[in-house]
């Protein structure tokens, strides 16, 4: 099981979607009820055992290709291809870059 931590405009549905899991999974593993409320700050159970890279990722302020790859283990050079960018300098909040195929 992984733990994480519930950020502002987070809802079950996109946090299941980036995990790789589903709504019912969480909400039990939490013992959630039904309308499912959750707030940032909140720690929730996530019924995984081990977090992957995820296929997309929002750019945040602060963050770049090099911070991006360190995070998931992986190349900024096959970011780069997945995303045709040439720049790996040139990124900016709020872009969705892929990450894996």
């Amino acid at each position: 099981m992984v733990t994480y931590t519930v950020r502002p405009g987070n809802t079950l549905y996109a946090i299941a979607q980036f995990f790789g899991t589903t709504v019912r999974e969480i909400a039990e593993a939490n013992g959630l009820r039904c309308p499912y409320t959750i707030y940032p700050g909140q720690e929730l159970v996530l019924p995984i055992e081990e977090i992957s890279s995820p296929r997309y990722y929002v750019v945040r302020p602060g963050d770049t290709l090099v911070s991006i790859a360190d995070r998931y283990g992986l190349e900024i050079n096959d970011i780069l291809m997945l995303n045709r960018l040439e720049d790996p300098n040139t990124i900016y909040p709020g872009q969705i870059i892929r990450l894996t195929r």
